[in-house]
């Protein structure tokens, strides 16, 4: 599977762009800022619907726009008459409202009914925060995860985030009710419905969790062993908020006691203080946490070795080789890892890379020197040229509409003043 042309409107620094990229290494070459990364992002929102860049939309979508599209063209082989087909996928962006997307111009549906249906594998600059960084990071990476391996993740991710707005928001009010002496009898009401909606929604996407961490847990240990020579050991577990989860078969009871325990912390604050909104992974080192003990060069590898984990679950469940996005990673690592790296990037259908200069990747490295390069800053420089194109035509089209409705007043004043020639003639 690979990604044969990628068309972007209105995303992020490119107001229109088109790119072809072929099986293989493609290099993708430009100056910090010029919006290399913006391409493999989009990739991966199309992939995976959430970015590693950022957690909302708004972010995604150019400077006055209401609208980000992207668009790709998707070769796979037809695995019963080894042809391949090519599906374009659409996804639309939206400043507000719900996200759309389409298959090869069809009907309209939402985001989360096509993703996974390209997978990916994104290394980042941003990866050594899943080992030393907040929570967020982590599960960042453990929706993304989800939605390529557990089918309905990413439904029942959207269905719980609607349920705890809806339960923060009648905690608020409970607040605010209580301090100006109102009544609370129908907030409470309405609070224990959504508890107890949060609750099942959230015992469902905790199990979902459980699997995902569970399957990547010995190949995650496997990799970093591979890595990092024998006498390392790692493992990888979950810290779910809901633990109850995990302790018991019917977790349901235990999980509203906990609630009604903690339900004056709550409404003194206005949030939810437990559930999967709270998820952690652990990562230990010779069983100690590694962000308290491991040096730099091992949470690199650590983090190496979770992506390459979820990139082997994905291919042995799909049976496709995700296409493996490396962005701006090499100056993150030393010799040894960027070697390591590029050696599990040969394997691969498809490898975007994004690089400020060429000779950042090693020669040898890009299959006997052979690599698809793509210069952003021609790409840029056609990108504005048609922007200019396209403002200098909108101007031209408003002059002329100007001009002809300049003429039509001035024809209109040439009959009134014929019409009062003729008044003033017929009565003299």
């Amino acid at each position: 599977m690979y990604v044969s042309r990628l068309a972007l409107d209105h995303y992020r620094s490119w107001s229109q762009v088109v790119v072809d990229f072929v099986p293989g290494i493609n290099l993708i070459v430009g100056k910090n800022g010029l919006g290399k990364t913006n391409l493999v992002e989009a990739v991966e929102i199309l992939s995976t619907g959430a970015s590693h860049r950022t957690s909302s939309t708004l972010p995604l979508i150019e400077r006055g726009q209401s609208t980000a599209t992207i668009r790709a063209n998707v070769v796979a082989s037809d695995d019963s008459h080894g042809d391949e087909q090519t599906t374009t996928y659409e996804a639309s962006l939206h400043a507000r409202g719900a996200n759309r997307a389409r298959i090869n111009s069809g009907t309209s549906m939402y985001l989360r009914d096509i993703i996974g249906q390209v997978p990916s594998v994104a290394f980042t600059p941003e990866d050594q925060r899943l080992i030393s960084g907040d929570p967020a990071s982590r599960r960042t990476f453990l929706n993304q995860a989800g939605v390529l391996l557990e089918p309905g993740y990413a439904e029942a991710l959207q269905q719980l985030t609607r349920i705890g707005k809806q339960r923060a928001t009648l905690l608020k009010q409970l607040n605010a009710s209580s301090a100006a002496g109102q009544p609370i009898d129908a907030a409470l009401s309405g609070l224990e419905i959504w508890t107890g909606q949060f609750i099942e929604a959230g015992i469902t996407l905790t199990r979902m969790r459980k699997r995902i961490i569970d399957a990547l847990a010995d190949p995650f240990a496997a990799i970093y062993c591979d890595l990092a020579g024998d006498t390392e050991q790692v493992t990888l577990s979950y810290a779910p908020s809901f633990d109850e989860v995990l302790l018991y078969d019917e977790p349901h009871q235990a999980i509203s006691e906990h609630f009604q325990r903690i339900y004056p912390g709550e409404v003194a604050r206005g949030i939810n203080l437990i559930g999967p909104q709270r998820d952690d992974l652990n990562l230990e080192l010779f069983d100690i946490p590694a962000k308290e003990f491991a040096s730099n060069g091992e949470m690199w590898t650590m983090a190496l070795a979770l992506k390459m984990a979820l990139y082997r679950m994905i291919r042995q469940r799909l049976g496709v080789r995700p296409i493996v996005i490396l962005d701006d990673v090499f100056a993150q690592l030393d010799d040894s890892r960027r070697t390591q790296i590029l050696e599990f990037a040969r394997e691969q259908d498809q490898v975007l890379i994004t690089v400020a200069a060429e000779g950042d990747v090693p020669h040898s490295a890009l299959n006997g020197g052979t690599a698809h390069v793509i210069d952003v800053d021609a790409l840029r420089n056609q990108a504005d040229a048609f922007a200019e194109s396209l403002q200098q035509s909108l101007q031209q089209s408003l002059a002329a509409l100007h001009a002809d409705e300049h003429a039509g007043v001035h024809d209109a004043d040439s009959t009134a003043a014929d019409a009062a020639n003729v008044q003033g003639q017929e009565q003299q």
